[in-house]
């Protein structure tokens, strides 16, 4: 299937050619479009991560501002009040790995200070110069994704000559970058940001050509749960209807070389994912 793609976060180094990760959503939002603010208190939110480690997730995912198409930024200090407590407490609970899902330093700082060791930033490090010196001096994983755009933005009107050749061409760019700041070449991964700033014709280009993105070897993450590509490609606006097309997407991607799969529905994710590992071992 891979080589050994290893993948350092924190002081733990995940094999992923033999494994790959399911990586929970934990939108802490009054705004996701896909959970409806069902998580927004501290309790409700901290009951969904631990219930999504229970279930298998590696990683949770912890993000304090929606960054649906069409939203708008959210300041500092609410970011903060949203996630701190939040992963505060999911640290003293377990032990799964705990992701912060900012664009914006200061929000990373805290995390990372309240637990978190991946930085899972939407714009790549792009937004806020201070955020790969920080991941850097910290230690921290970081997760480079691509977005054309913002998010109030990015769905107006996506263009690309090439989509699969400029979402590689920006994570070379965002490696040399991250490395300049003295990032650990083995904690950084990429992801090419499904449905930001792409039309379906760009996310189906990108994701039945993932290898083309492979930069230096590093894990690809890729997210594709409950988005709307999916509607459009079902032809149904129900939520619900966007989980089997996704559970077959993991399966799907896998193969084709992702590494990590950020999902809202922990459960049937890690089943597909168990039960795809379990016959690439037979055909190598």
């Amino acid at each position: 299937m891979m080589g050994g793609r290893l993948w350092k976060i924190g002081d733990r180094i995940f094999d992923l050619s033999r494994q790959g990760l399911i990586m929970g959503i934990l939108n802490v939002t009054p705004d996701s479009f896909s959970d409806r603010g069902e998580f927004f208190t501290v309790e409700k939110a901290v009951e969904h991560g631990l219930r999504m480690a229970a279930e298998g997730a590696q990683i949770i995912d912890v993000g304090g501002e929606s960054t649906r198409p069409g939203a708008e930024p959210v300041a500092a200090g609410e970011e903060l009040g949203r996630v701190i407590p939040v992963i505060e407490q999911l640290r003293m609970k377990i032990n799964t790995v705990i992701s912060i899902d900012t664009s914006k330093a200061q929000v990373a700082r805290e995390a990372i200070h309240a637990g978190a060791v991946v930085v899972n930033d939407v714009t790549g490090g792009r937004l806020d110069k201070k955020m790969m010196p920080l991941v850097a001096k910290t230690k921290s994983a970081f997760i480079i994704m691509h977005m054309q755009g913002n998010p109030r933005t990015m769905q107006v009107e996506p263009r690309y000559t090439d989509a699969v050749s400029e979402v590689a061409d920006f994570f070379r760019q965002q490696y040399a970058r991250a490395i300049e700041c003295g990032i650990d070449p083995m904690a950084i991964a990429f992801d090419p940001g499904i449905g930001f700033g792409k039309t379906l014709e760009h996310n189906l280009d990108v994701l039945a050509h993932l290898e083309r993105l492979r930069v230096h070897d590093r894990p690809l993450v890729v997210g594709v749960s409950r988005k709307s590509f999916l509607a459009k490609l079902i032809g149904s606006s129900e939520i619900s209807d966007r989980l089997a097309p996704a559970v077959a997407l993991t399966s799907l991607l896998r193969a084709r070389g992702a590494d990590v799969f950020r999902v809202h529905d922990v459960k049937e994710n890690v089943n597909a994912l168990r039960i795809t590992e379990a016959m690439l071992q037979r055909t190598k």
